[in-house]
């Protein structure tokens, strides 16, 4: 379990996570990002309290990425040393005509590699080019390594909830207890 606030000039941000499960409850002011946060948390069996208040004003960028970065900074807080899990986790999650990709490292290394072309810029209120902002920040502060692609698809709705399940299926399992120690030949991560 970790919990994380972070204020800065644009955001002010609350996140509460529970690896092993619990409540799901989202308000970012955005809600097709509340639809997929939630989605991603029932999807990875994780409990999840966020709340983000942020510039809507001006447009979602700042709280879509200000969240990628606090939840990925609570999941590097829940899993601590990173002792006893998988590690490593990959899912393909279909959506209608789309299909996702996702695979993760929880390797200390963060990285990322995206690939997706939305075909509208909008879904809802949701601008759709800053899924790839919510990936970056999430993954960085996560500190995972994140291949993530929407292998194809024409309905933007579609590929980014097909995006946002994949993750959570990849680290359902990534972060599942399987042994003991810590699953490098360097004994960190």
């Amino acid at each position: 379990m970790a919990s994380i606030i972070r204020k800065t000039n644009e955001t002010n941000i609350s996140v509460e996570l529970n690896l092993t499960g619990g409540e799901i409850n989202v308000d970012t002011g955005i809600g097709f990002f509340d639809h997929m946060l939630a989605s991603f948390a029932k999807h990875a069996g994780f409990g999840l309290k966020l709340r983000a208040a942020g510039d809507l004003n001006v447009d979602s960028h700042h709280t879509v990425e200000d969240v990628g970065i606090v939840l990925g900074l609570a999941l590097n807080e829940a899993l601590g040393d990173k002792s006893g899990i998988a590690r490593y986790g990959t899912a393909f999650i279909p959506m209608d005509e789309a299909l996702a990709f996702a695979s993760v490292d929880i390797s200390g290394r963060p990285y990322i590699v995206f690939d997706a072309d939305f075909k509208q810029e909008k879904t809802g209120g949701f601008d759709t080019c800053t899924v790839e902002e919510f990936m970056r920040a999430f993954a960085t502060n996560a500190k995972l390594t994140l291949h993530i692609k929407a292998l194809y698809g024409t309905n933007a709705h579609h590929m980014i909830e097909a995006m946002f399940k994949a993750l959570a299926h990849a680290l359902k399992v990534a972060v599942k207890a399987e042994g003991q120690g810590i699953l490098s030949t360097k004994g960190i991560l």
